[in-house]
């Protein structure tokens, strides 16, 4: 299976903004997220990529169709959710870049994408030379909520292969609607981290 990852900018970022929104909902609507997603939402959400500054984006894509992404930016430019932790841990968010998120349909996996993902935001997190570390967090979940399949494995084990470890203590909080929910409630994430 011939996969090819590229990293998109500008033009081409832009047209790939529909595909990327419907690629958001489908992934994250699975365990563990649930999210419930809108495509007005998810299109305006991915938008800001193509005008902030140093932000990144790359695609796997399968014989022309797009079936994963990897998106990062400087933790400086994110949400107050994401930049405030950090602040209050005293971090200089000037050296922090945000690896926002990575997703791959389900039959792409274990074919070394998600590892060329997390090369190809490095690489550039690391072109700047201004940046000392990378992060990223994911959803906590109970270990006995109802929607956990029998068969999930988390991503920690990756994460750890890659040199990230969970930052204690440094979570923020992110409103979505879940899967067969009516409002949105807020989700801890957890953050980990590594030097770049």
């Amino acid at each position: 299976m011939n996969i090819e990852v590229e990293p998109l900018t500008g033009p081409a970022f832009q047209s790939a903004i529909d595909d990327l929104a419907q690629l958001r909902i489908r992934i994250f609507r699975d365990w563990p997220y649930l999210y419930d997603g809108d495509l007005a939402y998810e299109e305006k959400y991915l938008s800001r990529f193509v005008e902030a500054p140093r932000a990144f984006l790359a695609v796997a894509k399968y014989k022309g169709r797009i079936v994963g992404a990897a998106t990062a930016t400087p933790l400086s430019v994110e949400t107050d959710e994401f930049k405030e932790p950090f602040l209050t841990a005293g971090y200089d968010l000037g050296k922090i870049f945000y690896f926002a998120e990575s997703l791959l349909l389900p039959e792409y996996r274990g074919k070394g994408i998600g590892h060329r993902f997390f090369d190809l935001r490095e690489a550039h997190a690391g072109s700047f030379g201004e940046y000392e570390h990378s992060v990223f967090c994911g959803v906590i979940r109970p270990e006995n909520h109802a929607a956990r399949p029998l068969d999930y494995r988390p991503l920690d084990g990756f994460w750890k292969k890659r040199g990230y470890s969970r930052l204690d203590g440094i979570v923020t909080s992110f409103p979505w609607k879940d899967v067969g929910e009516t409002i949105e409630t807020e989700k801890q994430m957890q953050f980990w981290i590594r030097s770049l």
